[in-house]
């Protein structure tokens, strides 16, 4: 069975724990392909492998029951977080259309081997990688743990993440007009530790997004950007092709914490 991206959103949950099963020829086939010829509305390349982790000893641990992985790297240019977040998280849900698992790991990583298997260069990085496979038919005791840790099923309220012309005054769904679906689809987006950094400003027919920022950079950068990039890639989908991405700021009040990042404009 496949599914819509829409219903892919909905659908996902991070997966840790695989059955064992290799990917079928076909599956995998479709996946190389699709994340060769994906592109992103940063004008970013974004460089994907998958990689037999007993060929390069990669290791997590927090995964059991794959040997395969989906990593992907790009050049340190303007925009680079947020061109592997929107990249990652489309080929994370079109890996969940044919029944693949995924679960987008920073910290948890044998790091150098990744890297290397990724020939990351200096002028390179690679924040993110995923194991990919089917999965199990029951979590792990240790995911599930991790789960409840990181209140992996909670978000927070919408009008705590969206307000209505201006930054304080929140926004319910019943006003978010042709922007509510969309919204709601952000609102459920995976993010670093589950902090959800994502806010926006609905003024008129444009969608104003910021960053939250609560977490320092780190020598990959700024991952709560990768999370921003993971939210538009919801929130386009979510839009279908109603308009498009420009970077415009609009010089709003904010909070000091809150960093312009791109606003959508329906035409």
């Amino acid at each position: 069975m496949t599914y819509s991206m829409k219903e892919c959103i909905k659908k996902r949950k991070s997966v840790r724990t695989f059955d064992g099963r290799e990917l079928t020829q076909e599956d995998k086939k479709n996946l190389e392909t699709y994340v060769q010829e994906m592109s992103n509305p940063f004008n970013v390349p974004v460089t994907f492998r998958l990689l037999e982790a007993d060929a390069y000893r990669l290791s997590s641990p927090v995964v059991l029951g794959t040997n395969l992985y989906m990593a992907a790297k790009a050049k340190r240019i303007p925009g680079y977080e947020l061109a592997l977040g929107y990249s990652f998280e489309k080929a994370c849900l079109y890996a969940l259309s044919l029944g693949i698992g995924t679960v987008m790991l920073a910290a948890s990583l044998s790091r150098d081997a990744f890297e290397t298997a990724m020939d990351v260069q200096p002028d390179e990085v690679m924040p993110v990688a995923s194991p990919i496979g089917y999965p199990a038919k029951k979590r792990s005791i240790r995911e599930n743990l991790m789960r409840k840790g990181m209140k992996s099923d909670d978000r927070i309220a919408f009008d705590q993440l969206f307000f209505d012309e201006e930054y304080g005054k929140g926004l319910v769904p019943e006003k978010a007009g042709l922007f509510a679906e969309a919204l709601e689809l952000v609102r459920w987006a995976p993010s670093a530790t589950n902090k959800q950094p994502w806010r926006a400003i609905v003024k008129d027919n444009k969608v104003h997004f910021y960053e939250m920022k609560s977490m320092k950079d780190s020598p990959l950068g700024d991952i709560q950007k990768v999370d921003l990039g993971i939210a538009l890639c919801h929130f386009e989908i979510g839009m279908d092709q109603k308009g498009s991405f420009m970077k415009e700021d609009p010089q709003l009040e904010t909070a000091e914490m809150m960093e312009y990042i791109m606003t959508y404009e329906v035409a």
